[in-house]
Parts: C-alpha cells; sequence; structure tokens
C-alpha cells in the first residue's frame, strides 16, 4: 500500500476528513481519472467538464471573497482539470502552488456535496427509488469483488425496517430522521481480520471516494490504524508522511460510540456517500444540469468484520438479541416519563386521571 491508500484507509478506520488534509498523492494523470470516475465525472463529457469548472469558479470566488485569498491563474483557471490534483499533491510544479490548489480543492468538496444536496430535492425521486439504484451498483461490486477473489465469505445489504427507524430515533436523544446514517446498510466478512484493510481499500477505489466517508461517524474497536503501520513493511517511514501525525489517533480514538452495543462487540462500522448519476430523471437542455449537475449521494453504512469476530458477535451480551432488548428498554423508559400513574383506585364511574 502507498502512502495515499495508507491515508484513505485512515479516514475510514477514524473517521477524518479531508477537510484537514494538507496535500494530495496523486502521481500521474491517469490516477486523476480514475477517481474523478470513481466519482461519477467524465472529463471527456463536455457537461461534466463544465459542472467541474462551474464548481471551480465558485470555490475561487469564495476564497477570493471570503478571505481575500490571491488564487494563482494555473490554480483559478487550469488548461487541464487533471492539473489542479497534480498541483494539491506537488506532483506538477509550479510546487509553490500546492497549498492553494489544496484550498480549493477542498472547498470544491462541500460545494459539490451541498449542491448535490440540493439537486437530489430538487428532482423527482424518491427515497426507496434512489436506495435500489444504490443497491444495484453495490451488489454488483460485490460479485465482482468475489469474482477477483477478494477474501470476502459474505457480502450483504438490507434497508432498515420503519419499525427499526422509529426506535432508533427514540432512543438517542441526539437523533432526527435527517441524521439517521444507516437506513441502507451493508455487513462485509472477511475470512480473517488481517483481510479487512484490502477489503476496504478496494471499497474506496472502486465504490465510493474516500473523501466522501462521513466524518465522525465511525464505531471501530476492530482494526486500528496503528496495526496496520505495524504491519506495512515501510510503516514506521510512511508514518512520518501522513497528514496528521500518528499521535491523534491515541488523542482522538474512534471508540465504539453505540450505547447499547455489548462490551464484547467488536466491528467497523463507518458511513460513507455513495454517488449516483441521475441523467435520466433531468431533461436533455434543463439547465439544472449545468447549474447542480447530475450526480446525487446516498448514504450507505457498511459494517465490516472478519467471520470469527461475527460468531463471537453473537454470544452473550454482545448479541443482536441482547442489544435490542436494551435499545427497547431505553425507549420504554423515554416514552413513560411524562405517563400520570394513579396513586388510588378512581371511584366507580370515575376515570383516572391522566389515563392513557
Amino acid at each position: 500500500m502507498r502512502l495515499a491508500d495508507l491515508e484513505a484507509l485512515r479516514l475510514v478506520l477514524r473517521g477524518g476528513s479531508v477537510i484537514d488534509w494538507r496535500k494530495l498523492d496523486f502521481q500521474a494523470l491517469d490516477e486523476v481519472d480514475a477517481f474523478l470516475r470513481l466519482n461519477l465525472f467524465d472529463l471527456e463529457e463536455a457537461r461534466d467538464e463544465r459542472r467541474l469548472r462551474a464548481i471551480l469558479a465558485q470555490a475561487v470566488e469564495y476564497l477570493r471573497g471570503a478571505f481575500g485569498y490571491r488564487v494563482a491563474e494555473p490554480v483559478a483557471r487550469p488548461e487541464d482539470l487533471r492539473h489542479l490534483f497534480l498541483l494539491a499533491s506537488g506532483t506538477l510544479e509550479p510546487r509553490r502552488y500546492r497549498r492553494i490548489a489544496c484550498v480549493v480543492l477542498k472547498v470544491m468538496h462541500v460545494i459539490h456535496h451541498l449542491e448535490a444536496r440540493e439537486l437530489l430535492f430538487r428532482t423527482p425521486i424518491r427515497e426507496a427509488d434512489l436506495a435500489e439504484r444504490v443497491h444495484r451498483r453495490i451488489m454488483a461490486e460485490a460479485e465482482r469483488m468475489r469474482a477477483l477473489g477478494l477474501p470476502v465469505v459474505e457480502f450483504r445489504g438490507n434497508v432498515k425496517s420503519r419499525e427499526s427507524l422509529v426506535t432508533k430515533l427514540l432512543a438517542k436523544k441526539e437523533s432526527v430522521a435527517a441524521q439517521v446514517f444507516d437506513r441502507v446498510r451493508y455487513r462485509v466478512l472477511t475470512e480473517r481480520p488481517e483481510q479487512i484493510p484490502s477489503v476496504v481499500l478496494h471499497l474506496t477505489r472502486h465504490l465510493f471516494p474516500f473523501n466522501y466517508t462521513v466524518p465522525g461517524q465511525v464505531q471501530n474497536s476492530l482494526y486500528r490504524f496503528g496495526d496496520l503501520l505495524l504491519a506495512h513493511p515501510r510503516g514506521a517511514e510512511l508514518a512520518t508522511e501522513l497528514q496528521l501525525p500518528l499521535e491523534a489517533e491515541a488523542r482522538d480514538p474512534a471508540e465504539p460510540r453505540n450505547q447499547f452495543s455489548g462490551r464484547g462487540f467488536k466491528v467497523l462500522n463507518f458511513v460513507a456517500d455513495v454517488p449516483v448519476r441521475i441523467d435520466e430523471l433531468l431533461p436533455p437542455l434543463d439547465p439544472m444540469s449545468d447549474e447542480l449537475g447530475s450526480v446525487v449521494f446516498a448514504l450507505v453504512e457498511f459494517q465490516v468484520l472478519d467471520a470469527g469476530t461475527a460468531q463471537q458477535n453473537e454470544q452473550g451480551e454482545a448479541s443482536h438479541d441482547r442489544y435490542k432488548r436494551r435499545q427497547l428498554k431505553q425507549v420504554l423508559r423515554r416514552l413513560s416519563r411524562g405517563l400520570v400513574v394513579p396513586k388510588k383506585r378512581p371511584r366507580r364511574g370515575g376515570r383516572a386521571p391522566g389515563g392513557a
């Protein structure tokens, strides 16, 4: 694994954000092409190039207007859009533009995500239909992974039932409907724990862009980034080149966050925004396709673990049955707080005050 691969995995394993990065690691134009294709952009398509240049122009305008940044012309209007990624990687001269190119790409990342969300609101597509499109794409990749011989013994997905969604929203104080990240979720089992990183890395190369792993939405009690570095033959050398110092793992670890999980429960659980194109839902000459593009995102939860750990998770306190019992107990406790229970038997013919 190259440094770029380790950085992508670190985002997943600890729930980080590319906004905190200071550089990229693209070495050639074909690597940028592959990354753009994963984001569902094809620069050979005039509409896609116009869309990317529109996002770039907004990012430059924001930086100049909000902070007075002097964005150099090779960054603000590159002859080839792919050069922006190489400049941000320090691969293309002049290297003095690396930092500003990286800053511009960070803002582009946010603008694209915001406008994709707006496009989704303005497009007549039901959430269930979007989930079905994402499901087809993910399961096609699952079949491809098996054909390639990746060590995956199980790859299955489901959509949470309405009852499960209601229970989840009632159980957690901070939850609102817009923040339920695991409506669509997939369980991926490897043969052994040490195979987890290579499977996750494949997902970031072929299914969702590493930069759209949702920050802060990770539960990782299974495989630490430090363990990955220890297993890497050049781990000590590459550790000095990381975006963030290795000490950040101890300072801000990705500990289990689910209060209802049993003490022995182990898992790598993360959420990603999977891009989906909806060209056929937009009229051919609709100006909205230039204004907002034709890519939307669907939140998908991935639960990755090895077969042995999955078996252990179904025993004792860590089992799913015990998890649901603890969750339902909390829901019942919260729901019943406002209930007035009569202290005396009501008079004949009367009603208990506050009866439900």
